[in-house]
């Protein structure tokens, strides 16, 4: 999601945590809209997000929607609720640093376009990738990888303010100081090291390795219950 409308959301007293969850109500309601299902109750989307119902009332009584007793959600208006709390209503252009597995996979992504953003160019510092065309974005349509000496360029002409890191870690920092001097103000960062950005800046990182770490670690313990 777009970092600057999160910061936006917790300045206007909505808790980051809720922010956190609110994508995940939006996947399942939008779900939900798919199916024709007209209304959901709060203890049937609170089961379906992994959340109780009191906290799940809680996060979108933020939104200034609290339901209908006895009816529950209108799940197209909480849908369209979410996403302008989002920011998912708007275009977002995308940048991508880093077109190895990872960023080839992101850019083939098809929940970006449905969800706002748009990615609008790849750049790659390896001179075998340079030209090579990708579908990403709207059905049919392919950007092509441009060298990283391009960043600022592509930058501008995009007029992208979110930029995805997915290079090696000790490239990370060189290109995200150069995606914040070109005017980027929101980094998703997929490379396994801490980014040091200005304060206006927002940073979202994914450690896939840390994750795993933290799911072994909850599978560890459980072993032992399960030979019990």
């Amino acid at each position: 999601m777009p970092l600057s409308r999160a910061s936006d959301a917790s300045r206007r007293g909505i808790p980051e945590a809720t922010v956190a969850r609110l994508p995940v109500y939006h996947r399942v309601l939008t779900s939900l809209v798919d199916q024709g299902v007209v209304t959901v109750s709060s203890e049937e989307l609170a089961a379906a997000s992994g959340v109780t119902s009191a906290k799940l009332r809680k996060d979108l009584s933020h939104l200034g929607s609290y339901g209908t007793r006895g009816v529950g959600y209108d799940t197209e208006y909480l849908v369209y609720q979410i996403a302008r709390e989002l920011g998912l209503t708007q275009d977002w252009p995308v940048v991508i640093i880093g077109v190895g597995n990872l960023g080839h996979a992101l850019a083939n992504y098809g929940g970006f376009a449905s969800r706002g953003f748009r990615v609008v160019g790849l750049l790659d510092a390896d001179p075998s990738r340079i030209g090579e065309k990708i579908p990403a974005g709207p059905q049919g349509s392919v950007v092509e990888v441009r060298p990283i000496d391009d960043l600022e360029d592509v930058v501008h002409e995009g007029g992208a303010s979110i930029g995805v890191i997915a290079t090696p870690a000790p490239a990370a920092q060189d290109v995200c100081d150069r995606l914040v001097a070109a005017g980027v103000t929101s980094i998703l960062n997929f490379a396994p090291v801490v980014l040091t950005t200005p304060p206006h800046v927002g940073v979202r990182k994914v450690d896939l390795a840390t994750e795993l770490q933290i799911l072994a670690f909850h599978e560890q313990r459980r072993q032992p219950e399960a030979r019990s």
